[in-house]
């Protein structure tokens, strides 16, 4: 239930009417032409907007220092144990 909730979120989906008869008069609209579909273009294509966050973790991981890296690693580590503990 939770996971569908996600696909759905209102970043991706535009703000349309909660009433179904409002809702259906804006659909005929867009549909013949009467109203223009709000939706943004890189609200409709979702990978474009990712582009810019899939170079940021290698771009960050090639500047850090390897002290700087493990430094990092043994406090993730930490975190992980810590939560499993009872």
């Amino acid at each position: 239930m939770e996971r569908i909730a996600r696909l759905w979120h209102t970043r991706f989906v535009p703000k349309r009417p909660r009433d179904p008869n409002q809702l259906a008069k804006l659909v005929i609209d867009i549909a013949t032409g009467e109203a223009e579909d709000t939706v943004s273009e890189s609200k409709r294509h979702p990978s474009k907007r990712r582009m810019g966050g899939l170079k940021g973790g290698n771009a960050r991981a090639s500047s850090l220092t390897p002290e700087r890296r493990s430094r990092i690693a043994q406090k993730a580590a930490r975190s992980r144990w810590k939560r499993q503990k009872p």
